[in-house]
């Protein structure tokens, strides 16, 4: 074994000298008669007249092929757009399957954008809306992978319908986490938040598995919508993806979510589970 270390560490060194050796020799300019040119070559005269100033720009007469010269398109800053269904899926519980779509849209350049986001929960059985939500916000990029965003959100469910004041970021955080912030403030003067982050995995090219946390905190308590002081539900997720195209992707998977705190005593007050855990199926899609 001693044997077997001391070849390897001989042959570290060795592949370590080498390399010097080779950097050494590539910064020692070869002359040109160690480069083997013909006898008739000899070094072009770069110099510059003593009584002419150095040409930075080429002149171009206006009846050449290149007389827009400087005023080609620059690909830089034009105007994007782009809808995408993040989940748009049918969830499985004991007759009390729902079906939730979670989408947005945006247009802008690379500094600014506009973006119209919705987020529901339609109960099947019951035939009714339990959840509607939709927001417009501005967004401006701040650094390489994060936008700062401000807006409004209006939800139409639960009954009676509120506005709020939104203000938050968005950006992919340090290990590839996607992570979505925003603060809210409604029209009552309640201030919440919420968080949402993801995270893919990559079996294969193709196949995904994307883990989903989601979160919500209140400052006030707000009876009339159930919602408790302090942190009020945590939500799970699981979904295995497989992309048909990297424009459409079905996938399936599984949600358990909990109400905490003051929102979970409040749910059981009113005869609502604490604690839901749902099978999920659906397709992701953007365009």
């Amino acid at each position: 074994m001693i044997k077997l270390i001391k070849i390897f560490c001989l042959a570290v060194l060795s592949v370590c000298f080498l390399s010097a050796l080779s950097v050494a020799n590539e910064e020692t300019p070869m002359t040109s008669e160690e480069r083997r040119f013909p006898d008739d070559y000899h070094e072009a005269d770069t110099g510059s007249p003593a009584d002419k100033a150095i040409r930075k720009y080429a002149d171009v007469p206006p009846e050449s092929a290149h007389s827009n010269f400087g005023g080609q398109p620059v690909h830089d800053n034009e105007l994007f757009y782009m809808f995408k269904g993040d989940r748009f899926e049918y969830q499985f519980k004991d007759g009390e399957d729902t079906m939730l779509w979670d989408v947005q849209a945006w247009i802008g350049n690379d500094y600014n954008k506009v973006y119209i986001e919705s987020e529901g929960v339609w109960l099947t059985d019951r035939e009714k809306f339990e959840e509607v939500g939709i927001e417009l916000l501005y967004t401006r990029n701040i650094g390489s992978f994060w936008d700062l965003q401000a807006g409004i959100r209006h939800d139409f469910e639960p009954d009676p319908e509120r506005t709020f004041a939104a203000f938050g970021f968005q950006g992919l955080a340090p290990y590839w986490f996607e992570l979505d912030a925003t603060a809210y403030v409604s029209e009552d003067g309640d201030i919440s938040a919420g968080i949402e982050a993801e995270y893919e995995l990559l079996l294969t090219q193709r196949l995904i598995l994307q883990p989903r946390l989601e979160s919500s905190i209140a400052v006030q308590e707000v009876e009339e919508y159930g919602v408790g002081q302090g942190i009020n539900d945590i939500t799970l997720g699981l979904r295995m993806r497989y992309e048909i195209h990297r424009q459409f992707a079905p996938y399936a998977g599984i949600s358990w979510s909990r109400k905490l705190g003051e929102t979970a005593d409040l749910a059981e007050t009113e005869g609502e589970e604490k604690e839901i855990t749902r099978y999920v199926a659906g397709v992701r899609f953007w365009f």
